[in-house]
């Protein structure tokens, strides 16, 4: 149900002119590797490969909006992944021109799932609409996805078309508008860092970024509902020296940190002496972010909390603010941004990475 709230209040952002692109510099590889390394769990979930490759050329810098690019290819993949049970999911990107000349990017998702019939095809990107009712009943899901993203596309400068074939798989291509291209250098492959199915060699780790360290032992609550993101988040905490405790809600969050029977402020200020950083989805069932927050300031908490959130309006910054939230992190973020963040509310120092890549990535 909360997923299908969101997806209505973004289908009627973008319908009511409301959805806005904040376009800036994106190195498009790295945005490839965020985005790969966040599907690798769902997919070796069901023992599925997800592979990266290049058509032709793509340019190494792109002007575009990161999250809003983020959220259509990250919503194609989880739908690649989802509607596949055996062989693969792969994503290319390369350039093409438009018969007015103008160039666009290409990114194409194509995987060996069920595939669709024609008639299916064409209900796709309606409202509420998945491929038929025995699609939806297994699968699940809102029916929004494929709308918002192409919504999303179009405003890109773009659009997003569909091929498939019953029984043998669909193919998605994004287009979108990467903006000027004068003297931005093109690429013809990824590197090996950036490829999920590579692993770490002693050349690929030192063109690795340096990823923020944490003191040793510190503790972060992680109030997350997602599992995916849950193991992310704690992975990469975990790999940086945190003790990391997951929360699934706001109300176990506000239990964890005040105790189920910690009603004066006096017990609140002795318990939360356990935690040195709290981060908190503020999309939860039960009691989300926003609630949570409130309580744990009313009770005396003072713990640095940094909201997570997938919306990333200047309305929604004030309103985690409002609530008592000390900072803010936009979804889906690098193993970089949530690292620096965390070590900017507890300390910590940049060192060489070891076993987590600097393309891991949250949605």
């Amino acid at each position: 149900m909360l997923q299908l709230i969101n997806d209505i209040l973004d289908l009627s952002k973008v319908e009511a002119g409301k959805m806005t692109v904040a376009k800036q510099p994106v190195p498009t590889a790295e945005l490839i590797g965020d985005v790969t390394a966040l599907m690798q769990v769902p997919a070796s979930g069901k023992n599925l490969k997800v592979s990266v490759g290049v058509r032709e050329v793509f340019p190494e810098t792109i002007q575009t909006d990161p999250i809003r690019l983020r959220q259509i290819l990250i919503n194609l993949l989880a739908n690649a992944i989802k509607f596949t049970e055996v062989g693969e999911v792969a994503l290319t990107v390369g350039l093409r021109s438009e018969a007015d000349g103008a160039p666009r990017l290409i990114f194409e998702v194509r995987d060996t799932g069920i595939g669709m019939t024609p008639e299916q095809m064409s209900r796709l990107f309606q409202p509420f609409s998945q491929g038929d009712e025995s699609t939806s009943r297994r699968f699940g899901g809102t029916g929004l996805g494929l709308v918002i993203s192409q919504r999303l596309a179009r405003l890109l400068g773009g659009d997003i078309t569909v091929q498939s074939e019953l029984g043998k798989g669909s193919l998605f291509t994004v287009t979108i508008d990467p903006g000027p291209l004068e003297g931005v250098p093109l690429r013809r492959s990824l590197s090996a860092e950036l490829s999920p199915s590579s692993k770490p060699t002693a050349t690929s780790d030192a063109k690795k970024t340096s990823l923020p360290s944490l003191p040793a032992g510190c503790r972060i609550l992680l109030a997350e509902d997602g599992p995916d993101n849950q193991r992310l988040f704690a992975f990469l905490l975990r790999r940086a020296g945190a003790e990391v405790t997951i929360a699934e809600n706001g109300r176990v969050a506000c239990e964890q940190v005040l105790g189920q029977k910690a009603e004066a402020a006096a017990d609140a200020r002795a318990a939360i002496a356990a935690f040195d950083l709290i981060f908190m989805d503020m999309q939860m069932p039960e009691m989300d972010g926003y609630a949570a927050v409130r309580r744990l300031r009313e009770a005396g908490v003072a713990t640095p909390i940094v909201a997570l959130t997938a919306h990333a309006m200047p309305e929604d910054r004030e309103r985690c603010r409002a609530a008592g939230c000390d900072d803010y992190l936009s979804k889906p973020c690098d193993a970089q941004t949530l690292l620096g963040k965390a070590a900017e509310w507890i300390g910590g120092s940049a060192r060489p990475p070891a076993l987590v890549p600097s393309t891991a990535a949250t949605a």
